[in-house]
């Protein structure tokens, strides 16, 4: 028992230390890593980096979902300017679904407490106390849509995943997939930034909003008792 703990507790500290590592390298140029400047420096490190890049890469995907340190959205568009459309979106679903179990167990396991390091305890409550979302018929519904919807904080709904009632593979699947057309867009858009092609860029956000428009419209003509837009003001 003593080994496994401290093969464990060396797991942890290395992992800790590539992470912090890794951070203090990028830090230079993260902070920049919303503008297109900043997404084309950072392309190019990973790119000389090789498969050190793509480690990075993923860490970077980790701890945006699990420390919420960084927007998503910019990872999205960096992994289409690295890997392409295609590759990109594999590369930001497969990341995703590790990211998003490892969180659902560790929720899990700790609870609330381990939640509350990262949100504020009266949001946490909130959300747990939401009938919407405590209601096993309708929760996997309103997490699709939740998901779908872009602007929606899909990190904390990741957190909030281990106190809802659905199962964790039905959760894990919703969150990964059901990001679906956020992340195709935005790596469509970083092969867009790539090529000098800020046209289909903007055309792709375009037809996004657009096909966002329309399912919301949907939604809110057969949602008549409102439950959608109950379980959003649950999470704002």
């Amino acid at each position: 028992m003593k080994k496994k703990k401290i093969v464990k507790y060396t797991i942890i500290i290395a992992v800790a230390i590539i992470f912090i590592l890794t951070i203090i390298y990028l830090a230079p140029i993260m902070k920049d890593i919303s503008t297109k400047e900043g997404q084309i420096a950072f392309k190019q490190k990973i790119d000389n980096l090789g498969i050190v890049g793509f480690i990075i890469l993923f860490l970077l995907e980790l701890s945006q979902i699990f420390f919420v340190v960084i927007p998503g959205e910019p990872l999205e568009i960096l992994a289409g300017m690295c890997y392409g459309a295609i590759g990109g979106t594999i590369f930001i679903t497969t990341s995703v679904f590790i990211t998003t179990t490892i969180l659902y167990f560790t929720v899990k396991k700790y609870g609330k407490k381990f939640i509350y390091e990262s949100f504020k305890k009266e949001k946490i409550d909130k959300i747990e106390n939401s009938k919407i979302l405590k209601n096993p018929k309708k929760v996997e519904l309103i997490m699709i849509i939740l998901f779908l919807i872009p602007g929606t904080p899909k990190d904390l709904l990741v957190y909030i995943g281990g106190l809802l009632p659905i199962k964790p593979l039905k959760f894990i699947l919703i969150s990964t997939f059901a990001r679906f057309p956020s992340v195709i867009s935005s790596t469509i858009a970083g092969v867009g930034i790539v090529n000098g092609n800020i046209q289909m860029t903007i055309a792709v956000y375009a037809v996004t909003f657009i096909i966002t428009a329309i399912i919301l419209a949907i939604i809110n003509v057969f949602d008549k008792n409102k439950e959608t837009k109950q379980a959003l003001q649950s999470i704002k």
